[in-house]
């Protein structure tokens, strides 16, 4: 694998979403003027990837309204977006990236930012036709052609993904069962206390909600999907089955090449750069050393999508910088919004204040010392600044004030 012009060399990244396409916009507009290629496996310009189970789902938003940038912008750029191309090995010794058309790049900086994939569970059934997972565009486009009215849908996983299309195909008019493992929803993200207000959410919006329940099959009748066989011996009619079980980060190519590896990512400093020179990795893949909460984070999450780039491209052009935000995501559903900073590995108890039952309410992840590992707001929206303070702080506060709406949030800090 060579180049004929090792000097003009470019700049390569691997993926198409948005991570990928903050990086060469980062790139640019930081003042860097080599060549940049972006490696995109679909066949659309990058886009976001969380309407796709909130506002697209919905009817609310076109694709157009979430692409990152129309393909002209790449153009106008000098940016070389290759659409429908794969990357196959990457070779950290000779800097050189195959791809499946058979051609190959020689780089003089590379980010990975191949995302992540559904987990695909081996159930029986989940071949059959009326199946679905959410990932692409085409997939939420295929699964918005099989809802509305009078349809049955039949979700597997009650985590953030399931639970948003929940929303999503009750607002049709679907009947929608989900069916999860654990004794609430969303326990893995937020614990059994705040995921019971979730639970009783989506009950009190007409969604039979299963709770330690297994799936056992997905029943099919002539090749198409009719429902679900639980492990209890009881049924789920429905026309159509989404599986969402989670996302497996797509680090093949990084493990393939050597590259070091941690928490199922690739193993990145706080400057998000890799084991191997001049590589690094942003978004879903990138398990970075976090220089605040002093431990290695990979979250699959919109914000570093959005953010980590800036801080690669800073590195790429001899900027010093490092990736110091807290984890940072949102969901919207049904009449209830909200938003969560922090990381809340190794908490011992929830605090609220407000109104739970009304879902106008704060909650607070606090260790056994009461430093707030992380907070969320819920249909409160002058909170936010206040809740990443204290995140960021890592003192210790008085719990029982933090639990008393009388005390401001800042004041805890004083």
């Amino acid at each position: 694998m060579s180049n004929a012009n090792p000097i003009s060399n470019p700049a390569v990244i691997i993926g198409g979403g948005l991570a990928g396409a903050k990086t060469a916009e980062e790139l640019r507009e930081r003042g860097y003027a080599g060549p940049i290629v972006l490696i995109a496996a679909e066949t659309v310009a990058p886009y976001e990837r969380p309407p796709l189970s909130k506002e697209f789902l919905a009817g609310a938003k076109a694709l157009p309204d979430f692409t990152v940038h129309d393909q002209n912008w790449y153009r106008d750029n000098d940016i070389d977006l290759r659409l429908h191309t794969r990357a196959t090995t990457v070779d950290t010794a000779a800097k050189a990236v195959a791809l499946d058309d058979g051609t190959s790049l020689t780089y003089s900086s590379l980010v990975l930012a191949t995302g992540s994939s559904s987990v695909h569970p081996p159930i029986d059934g989940a071949d059959a036709d009326g199946v679905f997972y959410l990932r692409t565009v085409d997939e939420a486009s295929a699964l918005v052609d099989v809802l509305g009215e009078g349809k049955r849908l039949a979700v597997i996983g009650g985590g953030w993904i399931g639970l948003e299309v929940a929303a999503g195909a009750r607002g049709r008019g679907a009947e929608v069962t989900v069916v999860e493992a654990a004794s609430q929803p969303l326990q893995a993200a937020l614990g059994p206390e705040i995921g019971e207000a979730f639970a009783d959410l989506h009950r009190e919006h007409g969604v039979d909600l299963r709770l330690e329940s297994k799936v056992d099959a997905i029943t099919v009748d002539g090749g198409r999907a009719t429902g679900l066989k639980l492990a209890d011996g009881s049924t789920v009619a429905a026309d159509a089955v989404l599986i969402a079980v989670g996302a497996r980060p797509n680090i093949e190519i990084a493990e393939a090449a050597g590259l070091a590896v941690a928490d199922r990512g690739v193993a990145v400093d706080a400057g998000l750069r890799t084991s191997a020179d001049d590589v690094y990795a942003v978004g879903d893949i990138a398990a970075a050393e976090h220089p605040t909460l002093q431990t290695r984070v990979r979250t699959e999450h919109w914000a570093n999508a959005l953010n980590q780039p800036a801080v690669a491209a800073q590195n790429i052009l001899g900027t010093a910088a490092e990736y110091s935000r807290m984890p940072y995501f949102f969901t919207d559903q049904y009449d209830l919004g909200m938003e969560y900073r922090g990381h809340s590995d190794g908490y011992s108890r929830v605090v609220t204040r407000g109104d739970v039952a009304g879902r106008e309410f704060l909650a607070f992840w606090v260790d056994d010392d009461g430093t707030v590992l992380a907070g969320m707001n819920v249909n409160i929206w002058d909170a936010g600044d206040d809740i990443a303070a204290l995140v960021e702080s890592r003192r210790p506060v008085d719990v029982a004030k933090l639990a008393d709406p009388t005390v401001p949030l800042a004041d805890l800090l004083s």
